[in-house]
């Protein structure tokens, strides 16, 4: 059994994605982060719709219209296709465990 708060001995220094299922319709994805940001100037534009909960740590995020959003454990966002964002803080310690889920059924 796997338990989704259980992290490797030693963690890379980029984000790790892990795929937890993936269907035809869906995506469902871990992704721990220590410290990691969106580059300077970059803003993710996804073409899939996202639901995505931080279940450890703290986050910060931001939009293109300005607006940001703080995140703690338990706070969870939908973040429609083609909505720029990006991420402008991740804790390190304790580090951010998310669970996200992707929409593959959008084009």
């Amino acid at each position: 059994m796997a338990n989704i708060f259980n992290l490797p001995a030693s963690l890379p220094d980029e984000e790790l994605f892990e795929t937890l299922l993936k269907s035809e319709n869906v995506l469902i994805e871990r992704i721990i982060s220590t410290g990691q940001t969106t580059p300077p100037g970059k803003w993710y534009d996804q073409e899939k719709d996202e639901w995505v909960i931080l279940l450890q740590g703290e986050a910060e995020l931001s939009y293109a219209d300005g607006s940001t959003i703080k995140l703690s454990a338990g706070d969870y966002i939908f973040i429609p296709a083609r909505q720029k964002h990006r991420v402008d803080y991740t804790s390190s310690e304790p580090p951010c465990i998310w669970l996200a889920v992707h929409d593959n059924n959008r084009t």
